[in-house]
C-alpha cells in the first residue's frame, strides 16, 4: 500500500477508538486495520496504522485468532491444519488444538438421499462482531479521522456468495452519495483524487484476501470483505 498522509484535524486522534480513554493518560500502542492475522505474509507494506490503548489492543486477540481460524476451515472444509488453504490458519490450528477443536464443532455435514454431502458451519456471532466492528473503526479513523465510539446501529455479514444480484450490486457500490465528499484533509479524499489502493470505491489492502471501503452517508458506513468469501457491512447512523 502507499503512505498517505493525514492532514485531517488531529483533535479528532486524542481519544482510544475503542473505549473512548484519553489517549493521552492511558498506555498505547500501534493497532493495525485490518488485523495482520487476517492477511497474508508477507504483509502490505504502510499498513492502515493508528495509536490505541494497548488493554483495547490486547483484548482482540483470541477473537481475532478465532475468526482468521474459523474462515481457513470454513475455505478448506476442516479444521485439520494439513488441510488448510490459508497458512495462517494451518498455524493456529498447530498452535491452538483447543480452538481448533472448537471450530470443528461448528461443522455439521448432511447428506442428501444420493449421499452427497452439504456442509454448513455455525459461527460464533458475538466473537465475529467484535472482531468487525473493531476493524471498522479503524477504517473509519484512518480513512476519515472519525472516531466512532458508539455503538454500531447495524453490525450484519455473511458469505458474499449468499447475496443475489441486487444484493450483491447493492454491497460491491462503493460510490459515495451525490454531492458528498470525504473530510478535506483525510486520506479518503486523497484516494479520491490520485486513486492510490482504490478500485471503484474499495480499498484493496491485500488482493484476494481483505478490502474496504468507508462512506460518509449522513453517518458512517464501512463495508469489508475478506478473502472474497465473508462480506460485512457496519453502519453508525446520525
Amino acid at each position: 500500500m502507499k503512505q498517505i498522509e493525514d492532514t485531517a484535524d488531529r483533535r479528532q486522534k486524542s481519544w482510544c477508538i475503542h473505549c473512548g480513554g484519553w489517549i493521552e493518560q492511558v498506555i498505547t500502542n500501534r493497532d493495525h486495520a485490518p488485523s495482520k492475522v487476517l492477511l497474508d505474509e508477507p504483509f502490505p507494506a504502510n499498513m492502515p496504522l493508528m495509536k490505541v490503548c494497548r488493554p483495547c489492543n490486547s483484548s482482540f486477540a483470541e477473537d481475532e485468532e478465532y475468526v482468521a481460524g474459523f474462515l481457513g476451515a470454513v475455505l478448506s472444509g476442516s479444521a485439520d491444519p494439513d488441510a488448510q488453504v490459508v497458512e495462517r490458519s494451518a498455524r493456529i490450528f498447530r498452535g491452538n488444538p483447543g480452538l481448533r477443536s472448537r471450530i470443528e464443532k461448528a461443522k455439521q455435514v448432511d447428506r442428501n438421499l444420493f449421499g452427497e454431502e452439504t456442509i454448513s458451519w455455525g459461527p460464533e456471532h458475538a466473537r465475529f462482531e467484535r472482531v468487525l466492528v473493531k476493524n471498522a473503526r479503524g477504517h473509519a479513523f484512518y480513512e476519515i479521522s472519525e472516531p466512532m465510539l458508539k455503538k454500531p446501529s447495524k453490525v450484519w455479514f455473511g458469505p458474499l456468495a449468499g447475496l443475489d444480484e441486487k444484493q450483491t450490486a447493492v454491497f460491491e457500490n462503493a460510490a459515495w452519495p451525490n454531492g458528498l465528499w470525504p473530510e478535506v484533509g483525510s486520506r479518503m479524499m486523497t484516494r479520491f483524487l490520485t486513486g492510490e489502493d482504490l478500485d471503484e470505491g474499495w480499498v484493496i489492502v491485500q488482493e484476494g484476501v481483505y478490502r474496504y471501503t468507508v462512506m460518509q452517508t449522513g453517518g458512517m458506513l464501512v463495508r469489508i470483505v475478506m478473502r472474497e468469501y465473508l462480506a460485512a457491512e457496519i453502519v453508525w447512523e446520525d
